[in-house]
């Protein structure tokens, strides 16, 4: 098997945007491909393209009358109430010209990253365009129509019969693929995220770990609002490692989301670029430890698209490609390409300088908060240190 990874790209996917003014904007993308040039470990034989996930694929994961009204969607004559019903046509999921076509497309290229790292074709394969955790059996929500993350797993499951890890650190709880695997003994859903107590989509639970078979297979680790670097990490690196060595994957497919950064306008967390660089160096780690090196990656949140989701995302692509980027400076000629369309000025490091934010008062507290969470969950889990 190689070592080299894949990126799955194609400007077709841009076209997953619900208008002007939403705040989930894939424009991000382009920003993010273009840093990731500039600092040089993306060439063209890394990029491969994706594919329309089949009819035949989203009905792993989502009924087949959701699929077909999302087919539907797009034209006029149906009505709001209907769409409404099933989470479309609302204020988080607005309907889009070729919704069905272009949702497909994210899923299928998601698919397709499985597919390169299941068959051999190489170790790690990343689908930025991804990780839209949220979307259910038969509903969209949180600005995610198919779950794409959850229709790869269920295809690795039938295809391969592999274990699989499914590791979440994006801010908002990865509900969707917890659900769609809930009593599968040979998925584990863990997910590192901001409480549900102020936060979409409200669940992520300590208590939520499974059903029937699947019980003990699901872990949540909620983190307590305006938690900074050093009690998200003590958490990361307390849970992570031990519940993936206790598992055994055969293969970890994690969701980057990256709203947990203090400059995200939509969650209550208050972590600085440091976590994204050490998320995707331990989760590299553990595939080459575990799964003979076979690690999935998609994107997911992040809502400061011009500050934080380019520098995050390129932390995450070096670190799959073998070109770990540390502390360093932005070339200036992607600042004076992009500052134009930020309205904040753009930061001019990878990392965030020591010093940038100012402590959170009640760090304290939240630290011990979250460390008698950390605790429940590994001794929940038959794992107490």
């Amino acid at each position: 098997m190689k070592e080299e990874a894949r990126f799955i790209y194609s400007e077709d996917l841009l076209k997953y945007r619900f208008g002007d003014g939403h705040p989930f904007d894939n424009r991000r993308l382009q920003p993010t491909l273009d840093l990731i040039r500039t600092l040089g470990p993306l060439e063209d034989h890394h990029l491969h393209p994706p594919r329309p996930a089949t009819e035949e694929e989203l009905t792993r994961v989502h009924d087949r009358d959701y699929i077909t009204l999302v087919q539907e969607a797009d034209r006029e004559n149906i009505p709001r109430e209907r769409l409404e019903e099933y989470g479309l046509g609302t204020e988080d999921n607005p309907v889009f010209p070729g919704i069905h076509q272009t949702s497909a497309l994210v899923t299928g290229g998601t698919l397709e990253a499985a597919e390169i790292v299941m068959s051999g074709q190489a170790r790690h394969a990343l689908n930025l365009s991804g990780g839209l955790h949220h979307a259910l059996r038969g509903k969209a929500a949180g600005f995610c129509i198919y779950n794409d993350a959850a229709v790869a797993i269920a295809q690795i499951r039938e295809k391969y019969q592999a274990r699989v890890l499914y590791i979440d650190t994006d801010a908002h709880h990865g509900d969707g693929v917890q659900w769609a695997f809930y009593d599968d003994p040979e998925v584990l859903t863990l997910s590192i995220h901001e409480t549900g107590r102020y936060l979409f989509p409200g669940t992520g639970n300590i208590y939520e770990r499974g059903h029937d078979a699947g019980l003990g297979a699901c872990i949540n680790v909620p983190l307590d609002a305006f938690t900074e670097d050093e009690s998200w990490l003590d958490a990361f690196q307390r849970v992570v490692p031990r519940i993936a060595r206790a598992f055994k994957p055969d293969v970890i497919l994690s969701q980057n989301g990256c709203d947990a950064h203090r400059h995200d306008p939509l969650t209550h967390l208050s972590a600085t670029m440091e976590i994204y660089r050490v998320i995707p160096r331990v989760v590299h780690q553990l595939a080459h430890e575990l799964c003979d090196g076979r690690w999935i990656a998609v994107g997911g949140g992040g809502y400061d698209i011009w500050r934080v989701v380019p520098r995050a995302w390129t932390y995450l692509w070096a670190e799959m490609s073998g070109h770990p980027l540390d502390e360093m400076e932005i070339p200036r000629t992607w600042l004076e390409k992009w500052q134009p369309n930020s309205p904040q000025t753009l930061p001019d490091t990878l990392h965030d300088p020591e010093g940038l934010f100012e402590p959170i008062p009640r760090r304290e507290e939240i630290t011990q908060k979250n460390e008698r969470t950390v605790n429940q969950v590994l001794r929940m889990a038959g794992l107490s240190e």
